[in-house]
């Protein structure tokens, strides 16, 4: 498939003269055009137009066009995989299954609302009689919030990106989104665009339905959560990304939500009876799913709490280091990721001891793990913060009391998770009510790497996990970041929505 590298704004290729060259880890770059204010402005009037028939359209409509963009990525998955894997330098066998996630997440939610629950209708019949004062007829249920932005993730060039959750979430509540794509992966963002394009056109709805914006510098990004006709942004990044955009939003004359999933060290507690029986299988295990995507996810385990001097713990670190060493150079995402991956272990080193260092070679890396007491871990601010790559953090607690008082001042986080075994019961009940109040999943006995989407899902956190404690970016509860409840006293029927006046 020969990329075209234009922006695609409401169902039409447009150029620019101002282009950068891609930088894929594999092969030739091609030129992509770059966004302007003037790009911004015409995909989200589009949007907006869009939105007055969208907005209003039937479950089905909506829940057809989710299962035809499925279909028409799936079409497009040779050439798809193919130029993901030369832009992100993932391998294949990671791609494919995050295209069928991709896809999956997509009929997920036409399930979803197909069954109409997210609606949340509810209705208070009229009570004319009711003394001393009548009660009119109520009916409520959620709308949607209108034009949605959307910024592709680079460390899920598919799941996170174009046609991710957000994407999928938004388009199921009755939003037309403005995607800007990530510059790590535009040849990617370009195909799976198109599979949408055409899905729309097919469909016969309205063109403004979606749009996706190149951009590699801050121009587009900028003007598409300014734009007044943005109603909300759903973003996946860096803490200092996110916040930059957090804080335009916020400054806005109006201001809009946004749902950013920022950074998070998903720390790791081992409880002394697990660690005891299970030290070497901890510790392998801690090590792969810390090296897992080269260690580019967003729930990496990149810090670990144990109380020192206890039965398994130099067995853990032991393990942990073993397998470490032995785990192969991994492709990051861009050189840029690469570079402040290095810089970072650099910077980190010479706050405690370093058990494994190797660091970054051009685009590849491998791990890096340092070892601090808990003193250390409070006293130094820049060990608590996201290292993006496989550096891993192992904590050495005073003692049980210790390790709850690190886990009541840790920041917030999208995971926590205690390995624990049936002697760890009573203590790990004191942890629980701790957890709670710092991350939106507790995980015992696994590693979190990899987010299952489904109704009980929770990716998301306090801050700065993400910029909205109570939203989730991946499962059923994503599509609530685009609703808001409007209410219905004594309407005509004929005047309700369609799902409210006839669910189905």
């Amino acid at each position: 498939m020969t990329l075209h590298g234009n922006h695609l704004i409401a169902g039409a290729r447009v150029a620019h003269e101002d282009t950068v060259l891609s930088t894929p880890s594999s092969g030739d770059g091609h030129a992509v055009s770059q966004g302007t204010g003037a790009h911004v402005d015409q995909a989200c009037r589009a949007a907006e137009d869009a939105f007055a028939t969208f907005g209003y359209s039937r479950c089905e409509t909506r829940a057809a066009l989710l299962d035809a963009i499925a279909d028409a990525i799936e079409a497009r998955a040779a050439p798809l995989t193919e130029i993901a894997m030369r832009e992100s330098g993932l391998p294949q066998v990671r791609l494919e299954g995050e295209r069928e996630r991709t896809t999956g997440q997509l009929r997920y939610f036409a399930a979803l609302i197909r069954k109409t629950d997210y609606l949340d209708m509810r209705h208070d019949p009229a009570l004319p009689d009711r003394a001393p004062a009548p009660r009119p007829e109520l009916r409520m249920m959620q709308r949607p919030i209108g034009p949605v932005a959307v910024f592709g993730a680079s460390n899920f060039p598919l799941a996170f990106s174009v046609a991710g959750g957000d994407t999928a979430s938004a388009l199921a509540a009755g939003c037309p989104v403005v995607v800007k794509g990530h510059p790590a992966h535009p040849g990617t963002c370009e195909i799976v665009a198109e599979a949408i394009t055409q899905a729309i056109a097919d469909a016969g709805l309205p063109a403004g339905i979606f749009s996706l914006i190149h951009g590699a510098g801050v121009e587009a990004g900028s003007a598409l959560v300014q734009h007044p006709l943005i109603r909300a942004v759903g973003f996946t990044g860096s803490l200092r990304g996110g916040r930059a955009l957090f804080d335009l939003c916020a400054a806005r004359p109006e201001p809009i939500p946004f749902f950013g999933e920022l950074g998070s060290i998903n720390p790791v507690f081992l409880l002394p009876a697990a660690l005891q029986a299970r030290a070497a299988d901890l510790g392998t295990g801690w090590a792969g799913s810390l090296t897992m995507g080269a260690g580019q996810f967003c729930t990496n385990p990149g810090v670990v709490i144990l109380p020192k001097g206890a039965d398994g713990a130099e067995g853990f670190i032991a393990a942990a280091i073993a397998a470490l060493e032995q785990a192969p150079a991994q492709t990051m995402l861009t050189d840029a990721i690469a570079s402040a991956y290095r810089d970072s272990a650099a910077e980190l080193a010479p706050l405690g001891q370093p058990l494994v260092q190797t660091g970054a070679e051009g685009r590849n890396a491998r791990a890096n793990v340092l070892r601090v007491s808990s003193a250390e871990f409070r006293d130094q601010p820049a060990l608590q913060h996201e290292v993006f790559g496989p550096f891993g953090l192992i904590v050495e607690a005073e003692d049980d009391a210790d390790m709850l008082a690190l886990a009541a001042e840790l920041d917030g986080q999208l995971t926590t998770t205690l390995q624990m075994d049936a002697g760890d019961t009573e203590l790990a009940r004191q942890f629980v009510p701790v957890l709670e109040r710092k991350c939106g999943r507790i995980l015992a006995n696994g590693w979190p790497t990899g987010v299952e989407v489904a109704d009980a899902m929770v990716h998301g956190g306090p801050y700065p996990a993400s910029t909205n404690f109570g939203a989730t970016s991946v499962g059923g509860m994503a599509i609530r970041r685009f609703l808001r409840p409007v209410c219905y006293q004594n309407l005509p029927a004929e005047l309700l929505p369609q799902d409210l006046q006839q669910p189905g």
